[in-house]
């Protein structure tokens, strides 16, 4: 994120400690409104399935879209995914 956003300092995005209440990265007021986006960070290996999923979409797009998946749960909203990059570009627009 640092150096997406290459204004911002170091203590303006830090890594909140385990068993913190809140997002996962802790943005300043200045970060908040600059990147407007709240993150839960996750590390599974139960997420093969999705990481197949966008190796489907990567393959499909040939290098010349942006890969994305849309999924959906019965009786919920539908989420995307997409590469951590990919995303980076989105909202430095």
């Amino acid at each position: 994120m640092l150096k997406a956003f290459p204004h911002l300092r170091p203590n303006d995005i830090v890594t909140a400690k385990t068993g913190h209440n809140g997002p996962d990265l802790v943005l300043s007021k200045v970060a908040r409104k600059l990147v407007g986006v709240n993150f839960e960070c996750k590390n599974q290996q139960r997420l093969a399935t999705i990481y197949s999923w966008k190796k489907q979409s990567d393959k499909s797009a040939k290098g010349k879209l942006m890969s994305t998946v849309v999924m959906k749960m019965n009786s919920r909203k539908p989420l995307v995914v997409l590469d951590l990059d990919d995303f980076i570009k989105l909202i430095k627009e």
